[in-house]
Formats: C-alpha cells, sequence, structure tokens
C-alpha cells in the first residue's frame, strides 16, 4: 500500500517541481517590481490552488500591506492593512515560518484586529495559509493562499508555496535592485547630461567674458560691446544711461517682432534695481525681456536690456550680470575721458574770459585741438534754473558745447557757454527749451554778443541781465540782454557813471541818511512805489504801525527838501527801482 500511495503522489509532486522550476526561471526573467509582484501571486495561485492569493509586504512601520493579489478579492480588502504582531500575517513575520489556520475567526492562538477580523468576515475567507519572504535572512513580507472554506493543508502543500516564497523573494530582490539600479543609471545619465549643458554654457560664458574683455582692451565703446554681446547670446541688446536714455544698441529683433511696451520695460528695469540681481519679464509678443544694472559701488550708471523669444537659462543671466560690470568699466572709461574733456573745457573758458580780450598762442593752440576756432565764438550765454546747481546745468551745456564746436563751463559760479550763433536771440531760446526738456523745470537762459573776443564785457552783460531777470520774478526765459535794454543802466558796466549821476541827483540825500543813520528809508520807499501809494497795504508789507509809516514818509520829505507826494514822482519812482536792481545785481 506504501509502494503504491508513492507510486501514486510522485507524479504528482515531480509535475509540482517541474511547475516551481520552471516558475523561477520565468520570474528571474522580469525586471520590473510590479510585474514581478503580479507574477508571483499568479503562479502561487496556479499552484496551490486556492480560492485567491495575496502577498502583502512590510512598511518601515512593521504594518503588512496587500501589495498583489489574484482571484475574486474585493476592493476593501485589498486595501486592508495588517497592524504589527496581530493576525496570521503577525505570526509569520515574527516567527519567520510558515502556518497555517483551518479556520481564520476562530483562531484562539491568533492576536486578531477586530478592523482586519470585519474585512475578513466580508470577503469570506476561512482557512488561510501564510509563509515568509526571506531576502538574506531579512523578512519583508509575506504570501498566503486563502479558501472560503474550513480546511486543513498538508505538508507538501506548504513545502511547496514555502519553496516558491523563498525564488519569489530572491526574484523580487533582485527586481528591486534593477529598479534601483536603473534608477541610478537614469540620474547618472541626467546628471550628465546636466554637466554636458552646463560645460556648453559656461563655454559660452567664457567666450562672453573673453569677447567683452576684447573690446576692453582694444578700446572700444559701450556701442562695440553691445553689438558684440548681442552677438555672443543671440536677440538684441540694448544698453540705457542712468537716466534711461539710449547708449548702444546691438543685434536685431526678427522683423515680425513688435516694440516693447514701454511700462512692460519699465517694470523690469524697476524690479532689476530695486533687487540688484538681472530680471525677467515677458512681453505681449512672448518675447523674454531681462534687465540687469549697471553699477559701480552704490552709484548706478545704467542698464542692460536682452530681448529674445528663448526662456534664458540661469546662466544667460548670469553672463547677462558679469557683462554688466564689463559695460561699466567702458562707461566708467568713457566718463573718465568725457569728465576730462569737460574739465579742461571749464579750464579754458574761464582763461578766455579772464584774459580776454587778449588771446595766447597757447590757448588757441589748446582749442584747435579740440577742433574749436576762437574766432567764431561770438555768443556767451548763462543758464540758471530753480532748485538746480550750476554744475548739473554745466553737464547738459557741455553736450551743447560740444555740438556747437564751442567750451562749457562754471565760471564765478554760473553755468556759462561760448559758441558761435548767427541768431544769438534764437540760440538763447534753443539752449534754454532743450536744457528745459531735459531738467523738465523752468529754465532762464540770457545769450550777449561778444565784440573783439570781449568775452568778459559779454559775460558781465549776460549775468547781470539774469540777476535782473531773478529780481523781476523771470523764471522761464531764453533771450538776449537786448530784451532788457531798458535796465542797462542797472547791469552795463560802461554806463555805471551815468547810473551813479543819475541816481545821485535824485535820491543821493536818502542813501546818505540810510548810511550813516543804518536806516532804511530808500526800502520804505520802494515798498510805498510797489503798492501804489497805497499806505495800509504798504504798512502791513514792512509790518509797522500806520503812524509808524507816516512818520518815515515825512522823515523821506525832509531828506529830500522837498514835498515829493504832491510833484511829479516818476524821476523817484525810476531812482528807487534802479537802485532795487544795481543792488540785486552787486549781490
Amino acid at each position: 500500500m506504501s509502494d503504491r500511495a508513492d507510486a501514486n503522489i510522485r507524479p504528482g509532486r515531480e509535475r509540482e517541481l517541474a511547475s516551481l522550476y520552471a516558475t523561477a526561471r520565468s520570474l528571474t526573467a522580469l525586471g520590473d517590481v510590479d510585474d514581478v509582484l503580479d507574477s508571483i501571486v499568479r503562479h502561487a495561485h496556479d499552484l496551490i490552488g486556492t480560492d485567491f492569493t495575496y502577498l502583502s509586504l512590510l512598511d518601515d512601520a512593521g504594518v503588512l500591506s496587500i501589495t498583489a493579489s489574484e482571484g475574486t478579492i474585493s476592493a476593501a480588502f485589498r486595501s486592508a492593512h495588517i497592524p504589527p504582531g496581530t493576525g496570521l500575517g503577525g505570526k509569520v513575520i515574527e516567527s519567520r515560518a510558515a502556518h497555517w489556520v483551518g479556520d481564520y475567526r476562530r483562531a484562539g492562538e491568533l492576536q486578531h484586529d477586530p478592523a482586519f477580523d470585519a474585512v475578513v468576515g466580508n470577503e469570506g475567507l476561512v482557512a488561510l495559509l501564510g509563509v515568509p519572504l526571506l531576502v538574506r535572512d531579512r523578512v519583508i513580507g509575506a504570501l498566503f493562499a486563502a479558501h472560503r472554506s474550513e480546511r486543513r493543508f498538508r505538508a507538501d502543500e506548504i513545502a511547496l508555496l514555502s519553496a516558491f516564497a523563498d525564488h519569489a523573494a530572491i526574484a523580487l530582490d533582485n527586481a528591486r535592485l534593477y529598479e534601483e539600479s536603473r534608477g541610478a543609471l537614469a540620474e547618472l545619465r541626467s546628471a550628465y547630461r546636466t554637466i554636458e549643458e552646463q560645460v556648453v554654457v559656461m563655454e559660452r560664458a567664457q567666450s562672453v567674458h573673453e569677447a567683452l574683455t576684447g573690446v576692453v582692451l582694444a578700446g572700444g565703446g559701450p556701442q562695440v560691446a553691445a553689438s558684440e554681446l548681442a552677438e555672443q547670446i543671440g536677440g538684441e541688446v540694448v544698453i540705457l544711461d542712468r537716466s534711461g536714455g539710449l547708449l548702444a544698441r546691438g543685434g536685431a529683433c526678427e522683423p515680425s517682432a513688435e516694440e516693447p511696451d514701454g511700462g512692460v520695460l519699465a517694470e523690469v528695469i524697476e524690479r532689476a534695481r530695486s533687487t540688484g540681481r538681472a530680471a525677467t519679464t515677458t512681453g505681449a509678443d512672448g518675447r523674454r525681456h531681462s534687465a540687469a544694472t549697471i553699477r559701480a559701488g552704490d552709484s548706478l550708471l545704467g542698464t542692460v536690456l536682452w530681448s529674445q523669444h528663448q526662456k534664458p537659462s540661469a546662466m544667460d543671466v548670469r553672463s547677462l550680470e558679469l557683462a554688466t560690470h564689463v559695460v561699466g568699466l567702458l562707461i566708467l572709461k568713457d566718463n573718465a575721458a568725457a569728465d576730462a574733456a569737460e574739465r579742461l573745457s571749464g579750464e579754458l573758458l574761464t582763461e578766455l574770459i579772464v584774459v580776454s580780450p587778449n588771446v595766447s598762442v597757447t590757448q588757441r593752440t589748446r582749442a584747435r585741438s579740440r577742433g574749436i576756432d576762437l574766432d567764431a565764438l561770438d555768443v556767451v550765454v548763462t543758464a540758471e534754473a530753480h532748485g538746480v546747481s550750476a554744475g548739473e546745468l554745466v553737464r547738459h551745456l557741455h553736450v551743447i558745447a560740444r555740438q556747437e564746436a564751442g567750451l562749457a563751463g562754471e565760471h564765478l559760479g554760473h553755468a556759462t557757454l561760448i559758441a558761435a550763433a548767427e541768431d544769438a536771440e534764437g540760440f538763447a531760446r534753443t539752449v534754454q527749451q532743450r536744457i528745459r526738456t531735459e531738467l523738465g523745470r523752468p529754465v532762464v537762459a540770457i545769450c550777449e554778443r561778444v565784440a573783439g573776443h570781449d568775452w568778459a564785457r559779454a559775460f558781465s552783460r549776460a549775468t547781470g541781465c539774469m540777476a535782473v531777470a531773478r529780481h523781476l520774478g523771470w523764471a522761464d526765459l531764453g533771450a538776449t540782454t537786448d530784451r532788457f535794454a531798458l535796465y542797462a543802466l542797472a547791469f552795463d558796466v560802461d554806463r555805471k557813471a551815468e547810473l551813479d549821476r543819475f541816481l545821485a541827483d535824485s535820491i543821493g540825500p536818502l542813501l546818505a541818511y540810510d548810511a550813516s543813520r543804518s536806516t532804511d528809508l530808500v526800502a520804505t520807499l520802494d515798498a510805498y512805489f510797489r503798492n501804489d501809494s497805497n499806505l495800509r497795504r504798504t504798512a502791513d508789507v514792512l509790518q509797522v504801525h500806520l503812524n509808524t509809516l507816516l512818520k518815515r514818509l515825512d522823515r523821506i520829505s525832509a531828506v529830500l527838501g522837498h514835498d515829493w507826494r504832491g510833484t511829479d514822482d516818476l524821476p523817484l519812482r525810476l531812482a528807487i527801482r534802479l537802485e532795487r536792481l544795481r543792488h540785486a545785481v552787486q549781490s
């Protein structure tokens, strides 16, 4: 009987072993973890022949979670979790050995979890066999075979599932290792591609730096730098000065590209200036506009704008920032050259005014080296604007001087220009309007003709007229000194004797009285005339009592020796006005 039983069992076991061998070989051929998991439960299901089979893996907290299943099984069961140390799974994990129960719910030797027991009841699970998945003496999970009716599991079934689990664990571990290796290889390839891209970008950045350095060494200016930068990085490059004016433009936009919205550019420039880093924005046409400020210490020198269609890389933006350093050097170099030229221009202007009408050979040579013909410089212009320093005005006059082959500088605190002009009146208006536009505020420019190289006399008349204009309240004017002919006695040095004689005849006693007694009868009379002889308004302006004003007016009559209020007071009015103008011009 024993021999016949063995003979009957042997072919079945041989088929199981052959199936196990074939299954193990098929598992080792798989590389994807999910494919291996699905294959394990499918082949285990076929080998054991239970109602359903499932595989659970341990997470870091020791909880078993179902990761693959075969056979009819509900979604609730597939999503179930078995807490550490509970159920048949907990016993398999702790003992690292196979265990089974004929009826799971009546198995008193197990520590039951109410939540999992409820799922088991709903699923109709009764008999359950579990074997551990071991990898290098480490439990990674368990493989389960389940019946929906009570039964016993034979020793050969337990051995077969355990053997299969051993092969499956190795295949699963290999698949994990393969997947990790594949992931690591992908990361290496990605890192290598990134390195290659970085090398290309760095070489490009180095090329940009070398090209711009070459511009500096070759003595190029911002225009050459803009063209070279555009050639290196593509797109269009625009360099703006500190006030937003165009310094240089390089490269060219596509013919279909529209001019960018000024608001878009203003916004990106403001962001770059406020953050100190390059900023990028996208225009309505899809082009990217990047801005980087040009600085020297805390001084803002300008901005570099880069416009193109592609999104700039981080290294491109960094290259743009580095390019601003080179452009800053070029601007500083140009500014230094311009400052030196302006300083020499101012020095020569001062010399000509001081020594005029004499002109030395050296001065003529220095002027010729600057492309200036001293014999042609026939007008002197002085400029003034409220709240603007003479130095600031001179910077604007230097631009005009370079264009007109003239000289500009600050002389005795006045912004001054010496140039050539056929129409002095028109030239004065042109200078005034240009500076007014650039400053955005009212400007007064007074022009005087030069005769016989006498720039000193022209300067004196122009500045005298400027003082008269200031005293009269004129703040926005471009004119020649002829406009002030009525007041010539106050500012014309050649007529000083006439003015002195007229004032002595008209108000000489008042001037002497004020000087000897430290009174202010002239100012009182000036206020009286300015307020149309209205006593109340005059007293208010002078901030004195009405009786005090009447006493002063009587004192004026006594000093002058006649009742000036009862006679023609026009000469007295003119004398007072000219005296106040002379005082304004001299101060």
